[in-house]
């Protein structure tokens, strides 16, 4: 069944570096989705363990390593989304991790390139933009680490008045 859902989307060090928060931002707001709470940040390297909690189980020590240096480098921009099966339209407009598989019309199809196997063989970080929740269950943990119930907003947009 359709609910409306908060997901994380994380613009990363990449993202902001290329002038592109606007224009990202924009993709999800012409999809819909309602920006809830959006905030800048420097990740620490605390922040980014428990950010990345589990990337190192499921990845290996060297993934995490190359991940927490990446989204330390400079300031991300963090935004929580609401709407309609968030999560999963969320993921849909950013693409697949890399970029090289993206389809275009993704974020990640249109706006980075780097291919798995360069960036295994290179030993970098995928340069992919973005950071969005996996799933329902992962956003509920994302959005509740990076924002405080206060920092979180309830309105009506006017698209709302003919989608809900």
């Amino acid at each position: 069944m359709a609910t409306v859902e908060r997901t994380l989307v994380v613009l990363k060090p990449d993202a902001v570096a290329r002038g592109l928060v606007g224009r990202l931002i924009q993709r999800f707001e012409d999809a819909g989705l309602k920006i809830v709470g959006t905030k800048m940040k420097l990740m620490d390297a605390d922040f980014s363990r428990r950010h990345y909690f589990d990337l190192e189980d499921r990845f290996g020590r060297s993934v995490y390593e190359v991940t927490a240096a990446f989204m330390q480098q400079g300031p991300v921009i963090a935004l929580v989304l609401e709407g309609v099966d968030a999560v999963a339209n969320v993921r849909k407009i950013v693409g697949s991790t890399f970029p090289d598989q993206a389809a275009p019309g993704t974020i990640r199809g249109d706006f980075a390139h780097a291919s798995k196997a360069y960036t295994e063989a290179q030993h970098k970080v995928v340069a992919n933009l973005i950071h969005a929740s996996g799933n329902p269950k992962e956003a509920k943990y994302e959005v509740e680490l990076w924002f405080d119930a206060s920092e979180l907003f309830d309105y009506q947009t006017l698209a709302e008045r003919f989608t809900f």
